[in-house]
């Protein structure tokens, strides 16, 4: 079955989604259409148990699908990650309720929620703050980055207690008393998808939204357990810029630009199985793949443009799409170790042009 799912979502990006790829890339319309399709065809859950209306899927499969829509098109993978990451989250909450209310909808995407906790990643004075009050929580802060607003009705914030642990709540993403949304922010790259950050005044969560409470530090032991996590979509970026220099050189014959992507090809076949394969592999192992897979990327990328020559300038090429796609798909869950280790790589790369 899961088998059944995975061709019909290469076919809905295949043949749905890669032909309007540049328009999914700016325009919001176009880009809540294509959520909308892989609703209908129940792609929106697919790590959620079947029992919660979700696919079940295990963690190899769905990490091939993220190879898959990052493959063709960054800004509807970005998207409907944050609704995936969502999802999972509720699946493992112990609030029966709330799982009761969401999961099934959120499968076929009749809700769909996005995530606001990268703040708790930062080092220092927590950004956002909960205070316990009778019922609940009151919340106070900045959420620097919300991805989906007029595209999700609610979404997951990260909080931090007094003690240190971590509040996960669910809120409306729109603007209500108490909670002041910026105007989308004008990025380089997947504008459409409508980023936003968010003040918070003195907002009360009720106990009934609740997703979980976390302990200390628990984010970090989850960004080093899921450290290939974002990998997979550079991957697919990285895929996507093959695509670029394969299709130039069908049309021009060049030797050089079939080499390139001969070359380009093995080495991210080679990145891509020790990425799916990497069970038993060690965390430093795991943050090396990771690492090669954000500069094979960037390397694909720039491939596609000095491939494709002046006209990856212009707005709608896929060269200067999947270029932009690399930055992002760069820096997404980016940790110190994560930043490092890609910086390090880069150098390396260089060789002796560093010395």
């Amino acid at each position: 079955m899961s088998d059944g799912l995975l061709e019909m979502a290469r076919d809905y990006f295949q043949n749905r989604i890669a032909p309007q790829a540049a328009r999914i890339d700016h325009n919001p319309i176009a880009l809540q259409s294509a959520l909308q399709g892989m609703g209908e065809r129940c792609l929106l859950a697919l790590r959620v148990p079947k029992e919660w209306g979700g696919a079940g899927w295990e963690e190899r499969t769905y990490q091939q699908f993220q190879i898959l829509g990052a493959r063709y098109s960054g800004a509807l993978t970005f998207l409907q990650t944050q609704h995936q990451s969502a999802a999972n989250q509720l699946a493992t909450s112990s609030n029966q309720d709330l799982k009761k209310l969401y999961l099934p909808k959120m499968a076929r995407g009749e809700k769909l929620v996005g995530v606001g906790f990268s703040q708790l990643r930062r080092p220092g004075e927590p950004m956002m703050k909960a205070f316990p009050v009778t019922g609940g929580y009151q919340l106070c802060g900045q959420v620097p980055w919300v991805t989906g607003w007029g595209f999700f009705e609610d979404f997951i914030i990260g909080a931090t207690l007094l003690d240190g642990r971590s509040l996960y709540g669910l809120l409306p993403l729109q603007a209500l008393p108490g909670l002041q949304c910026s105007p989308p922010m004008k990025l380089l790259s997947m504008s459409g998808t409508n980023t936003v950050s968010l003040t918070i005044q003195d907002y009360f969560l009720s106990r009934d939204f609740i997703v979980s409470l976390q302990p200390a530090a628990a984010i970090e032991a989850s960004d080093q357990k899921n450290v290939l996590h974002h990998g997979f979509h550079a991957l697919g970026c990285a895929w996507a810029g093959l695509d670029v220099i394969f299709a130039v050189y069908r049309q021009k014959g060049l030797e050089s630009l079939k080499n390139a992507h001969q070359q380009l090809e093995k080495a991210l076949l080679s990145c891509q199985e020790k990425m799916l394969n990497s069970h038993q592999a060690s965390f430093a192992e795991k943050l090396h793949w990771r690492g090669r897979a954000i500069n094979l990327a960037l390397q694909c990328a720039q491939g596609a443009v000095i491939a494709s020559g002046g006209a990856a300038n212009i707005i709608d090429h896929p060269a200067g799409r999947v270029y932009r796609e690399a930055l992002q798909f760069s820096v997404s869950g980016q940790t110190s170790a994560v930043m490092e280790n890609s910086l390090g790589q880069l150098l390396w790369l260089g060789g002796q042009c560093y010395d």
